[in-house]
C-alpha cells in the first residue's frame, strides 16, 4: 500500500512541477515551485521503488497519469485546447498502463511478484 501512496504523491508533485513551469513563463518565481516539483516527484518514485514497486509498472503509471493529469488540468486552468483526439490518446495510455500493470500480474513471470533484491555492497 505505502508504494502506491508513493507513487500517487510523484504523480502529483510531477503535475504540479509541469503546470508550474507553464506559470513560470509569465511569472519566473514560479520556477521554484518547478524544481521542487519534479525533486519531489523523483523521491516519491523512488519511494515507490524502494517499497517494491517493479519500474516498468511505476513508471510506465507515472509517466502516463502525469502526461494524462497534466493535460486535463491545463484544460481547466490555462484554457488550453483539449481535443477528441487527445481525449482518446489519453484513454490510450490509460489502456496502456492498465496492461502493463495487469500484465505485471501475470503467472508466467514468478519473479515478478517476489521482493526485488538490491545491490550487494
Amino acid at each position: 500500500m505505502t508504494r502506491w501512496l508513493f507513487l500517487a504523491a510523484a504523480i502529483l508533485s510531477e503535475t504540479t512541477g509541469s503546470l508550474s513551469l507553464k506559470a513560470a513563463t509569465e511569472n519566473p518565481a514560479w520556477y521554484a515551485l518547478v524544481a521542487a516539483g519534479f525533486v519531489a516527484a523523483f523521491a516519491c518514485l523512488a519511494g515507490a521503488l524502494r517499497n517494491g514497486m517493479p519500474l516498468g509498472v511505476g513508471y510506465g503509471i507515472w509517466g502516463a497519469s502525469g502526461v494524462a493529469l497534466t493535460a486535463l488540468l491545463a484544460a481547466l486552468i490555462f484554457d488550453e485546447p483539449l481535443t477528441a483526439l487527445m481525449l482518446g490518446g489519453i484513454a490510450a495510455v490509460i489502456a496502456g498502463v492498465l496492461c502493463v500493470e495487469l500484465g505485471s500480474h501475470s503467472d508466467n513471470h514468478p519473479a515478478a511478484s517476489a521482493a526485488p533484491e538490491g545491490p550487494s555492497l
